[in-house]
């Protein structure tokens, strides 16, 4: 992994929420790790075949997600086999699914394909499409555009 400068590691671990964030979910395999075990993968190998990563990158990652308590590890062992390691979100890894689908509703928007997305999300009953916006502290969906970052 390459050195970060003194700058970046401050700003990633300072009072910015954002930033903290990066700092765990810092490269595209992190998201999609996340991704996989939404949809069901457990296993190193799971992910491994699923993602077509290296292995050693894959083991920082996990070790990395586990770290910040995004996944837990738990051990397992199938007859005859030797012991394994299981990878499960916690209910703050979870969460990240409001991520995931904001992420691939603005993909959908613009950055658009002609082939249809690979994954849905969809309501417990696997019938109702799931999309993320946003709501002020009283319910009312507001527009992005409507939307102001303010420093406090």
């Amino acid at each position: 992994m390459p050195r970060q400068s003194p700058a970046l590691t401050e700003a990633l671990n300072g009072s910015c929420a954002i930033a903290r964030c990066l700092g765990v979910l810092d490269d595209p395999w992190s998201f999609l790790l996340v991704r996989e075990a939404l949809l069901g993968r457990r296993t190193f190998a799971e992910y491994r075949d699923g993602l077509g990563i290296a292995s050693d990158v894959l083991s920082a990652r996990l070790a990395k997600l586990v770290d910040a308590e995004v996944m837990t590890k738990t051990s397992y062992q199938q007859p005859g086999q030797r012991t394994r390691e299981a990878y499960d979100l916690t209910p703050a890894g979870r969460e990240l699914s409001a991520v995931l689908i904001a992420m691939k509703q603005w993909a959908e928007t613009h950055l658009p394909r002609e082939t249809p997305p690979k994954v849905d999300a969809r309501g417990r009953e696997g019938q109702t499409p799931i999309t993320s916006h946003l709501v002020d502290a009283h319910g009312n969906t507001v527009r992005s555009d409507e939307v102001s970052f303010v420093r406090r």
